[in-house]
């Protein structure tokens, strides 16, 4: 450790030049067309890549709180509105207003302009909309007796962004503290216990920058920085418990603190770089999905652990040469009495002494009870989550609810889109009227009207939007959609000889989304446990050792999914929790979930299995070295269990829908893994395999290991 102060100051520069790094480069977000599949994605990319009349409208509600609403009260706040845009440059026209059939809602169409002056680049509308949103809430001022309210994609966007940010903030301001706490508790020691906290941060810091430069490559998915966070602090922090723990073992054994620290790296810093490699390979099994919503997710968590590794083998090792046994100081009255090291779990030694003498009624029932908690996910249904599934506490959305309301015309709708000649406009409208009256024929469309036609400037695509009742992820929806695809699209434009078609819309992207998953689930699970097994096998050269693993972590992964499905999927924890049922899971989370969870158990199982093993070398008896394997490992897998599963219940409280799932889904997972998987069904297996545990076979006598005692 002699270059202990080069390695931290390099660690410091890394972090500096990382984040700084992606300041100079900015953040490249994904389009709405990145995160889609199949039909939604080609009918989302010929609207993305068209101009279209009424792309960037903003529509202004205009509705009496009691009663109906006067034609001279709608007339005085429709010219105030348009004395107010004006005045607004990215205004370039105010439609008509159009009245409801409630006799209370008037809607004011407003057209943004999303030039961006000298500049060849657009306004993103949330940018666009900022002086337009002023103006509204300065007549809405004005007429306290009526809601003048705003909503369209620019408004929306703003304000998700706004509430995306603050959830990340308040992620941040809770987490980094909570998980000091609960170090101070199992450490009794400020440093000891910052340290941890430090490198999580560090690598998360040091992450996001890489990710805002890899952006330019890979555009990032809105959900990407909240994973970072939520992976980084929870691996930074494990991966630090692995080493302090150890070294104060070593320490309270009577070596020297360079000795110490040397068989912490030979030891746990192994089981670092294995769980590391392991978790890395895992959260890549999702570039095999097909969709760039997870190739952005898989490239964030791969960067932040990545980080994490390096900062455990470098700056972590260096940080504890540099203070030596001041680590466990300042000391805190009354905690550093119970964190000595030498003492044995009393809780742990209670639930391993039945597991131990009748381990197949342990194994058993252990296994029952996680088949019990996984048997709802035979229930389970995936959605994309909607507008309609934000949540309500969002103000813009109580706004959304009444325009739906007033004008059902404005909720859900699928939209067909045909590119083809602008010669053959006049054709393709004339196509898609007849398309529309075929729909209405039905009677599963909503009617009475004009087609909702539009032609994009250049006259090469059109747009027709069919309406239905209901919300995008409801049957209606997906009925109408089948009805749509199968039978009325085809019917009306197959064989007429046009360039593209494709039906898309919210209630599309759901579908698609979803069917694609269901084809490349089978090939990311496969792929994920392939690899990771071939870790295991490398690392404790046990094929069964290493099957066993697997088992045990798509156990508590399937179990975890059916908490999800008792959870979020019936009403009885709305309250508990903050949310609205939709009645689904989010269609993103399974994926999610496995590779996440089966990267994380990995943690636990390499680094509880490497002391088992130490035991079967020192001790001889299988039954005892599970004893010292678990107890041993008891203070700090616990520590770290207790930090994941508070982190990730932070992610509960946050606001939108798939946050919450996802802190659920990882806090149950992991809390089931550290403790039935942990304290019973991994034991319980062990003391059946016996001495089989760790039979080498001889093909694997000359293979690499990737850790060693």
């Amino acid at each position: 450790m002699a270059h202990r102060k080069l390695t931290l100051i390099g660690w410091v520069a890394l972090v500096v030049l990382g984040y700084g790094a992606s300041l100079l480069t900015g953040v490249q977000s994904q389009e709405d067309a990145d995160g889609l599949t199949g039909q939604s994605a080609v009918a989302e990319r010929l609207l993305d890549n068209a101009d279209f009349a009424d792309e960037g409208v903003e529509n202004v509600l205009i509705q009496a709180r009691k009663g109906d609403l006067a034609d001279a009260q709608a007339d005085v706040v429709v010219g105030a509105l348009r004395d107010r845009y004006a005045q607004v440059d990215t205004v370039r026209s105010v439609g008509e207003p159009v009245p409801a059939e409630d006799g209370r809602s008037v809607l004011l169409p407003v057209r943004m302009d999303l030039e961006k002056k000298g500049s060849e680049e657009d306004l993103s509308p949330k940018v666009a909309v900022e002086p337009m949103l002023k103006a509204t809430e300065a007549v809405a001022e004005d007429h306290p007796a009526l809601r003048v309210e705003q909503l369209g994609k620019g408004s929306l966007t703003r304000e998700l962004s706004t509430h995306l940010q603050a959830d990340f903030q308040r992620a941040e301001y809770i987490s980094v503290p909570l998980t000091l706490l609960i170090l101070l508790v199992a450490f009794g020691a400020l440093l000891a216990a910052g340290i941890p906290v430090l490198l999580g941060v560090t690598a998360v810091v040091f992450a996001l920058g890489l990710s805002g430069v890899t952006s330019l490559l890979l555009p990032v998915d809105e959900n990407q920085a909240s994973l970072i966070l939520l992976m980084g602090l929870a691996v930074g922090v494990d991966y630090s418990l692995f080493y302090l723990r150890r070294q104060r073992e070593e320490r309270a054994a009577g070596r020297e603190p360079e000795v110490a620290l040397s068989v912490a790296a030979a030891t746990s810093g192994r089981a670092v770089l294995v769980s590391g490699v392991t978790v890395m390979v895992a959260m890549a099994g999702m570039f095999l999905s097909g969709s760039m919503l997870f190739s952005s997710l898989a490239l964030g968590t791969i960067l932040v652990v990545a980080v994490a590794v390096l900062g455990s083998l470098t700056a972590l090792p260096a940080t504890l040469a540099a203070l030596g046994d001041r680590i466990d100081r300042p000391r805190i009255p009354l905690l550093w009495r119970r964190t000595k090291v030498n003492r044995e779990s009393r809780f742990w030694s209670a639930v391993l002494r039945p597991v131990l003498k009748v381990p197949a009624a342990a194994l058993l029932a252990g296994v029952l009870a996680m088949l019990a908690l996984a048997y709802p996910a035979l229930e389970m249904k995936l959605k994309m989550p909607g507008d309609e599934d934000l949540p309500r506490s969002y103000a813009i959305m109580q706004t959304y609810d009444r325009v739906v309301e007033a004008f059902p015309s404005e909720g859900t709708a699928h939209a067909v889109v045909v590119e083809a000649a602008e010669s053959r406009a006049p054709e393709v409208e004339r196509l898609l009227a007849g398309l529309h009256q075929d729909a209405v024929d039905t009677g599963r469309f909503v009617g009475g009207g004009a087609p909702d036609l539009a032609l994009s400037e250049d006259g090469t695509v059109t747009r027709l939007e069919l309406h239905v009742e209901g919300e995008a992820g409801g049957t209606e929806a997906r009925e109408t959609l089948d009805l749509l695809r199968d039978d009325l699209a085809p019917s009306a434009l197959q064989g007429q000889d046009l360039g593209k078609w494709a039906v898309g819309g919210a209630t599309a992207f759901t579908v698609d989304f979803s069917a694609t998953l269901e084809d490349r689930l089978p090939l990311v699970i496969g792929f994920v446990m392939l690899l990771c097994l071939a870790i295991m096998l490398l690392a404790f050269r046990s094929p069964i050792l290493a099957l066993v693993t697997g088992v045990l972590n798509v156990l508590s992964v399937v179990s975890a999914y059916g908490v999800l499905v008792l959870v979020f999927q019936h009403e009885w924890a709305e309250g508990l929790l903050g949310f609205e049922s939709n009645g689904a899971v989010v269609s993103w989370l399974p994926l999610i979930l496995f590779v996440v969870l089966f990267g994380l158990s990995m943690d636990y199982h390499v680094f509880v299995l490497s002391r088992v093993r130490e035991g079967v070398r020192r001790e001889g008896s299988p039954r005892e070295a599970i004893r010292h394997g678990i107890l041993t490992s008891a203070g700090v897998v616990t520590t770290a269990a207790v930090i994941m599963v508070a982190v990730f219940a932070v992610f509960a409280t946050l606001s939108t829908l798939e946050m919450k799932q996802l802190g659920v889904g990882l806090a149950v997972a992991i809390l089931l893994d550290a403790t039935l998987i942990r304290g019973v069904l991994l034991p319980a297996t062990l003391a059946l395999l016996g001495d089989w545990a760790w039979h080498e076979p001889r093909w694997l006598a000359k293979a690499p290991s990737v850790a060693h005692d």
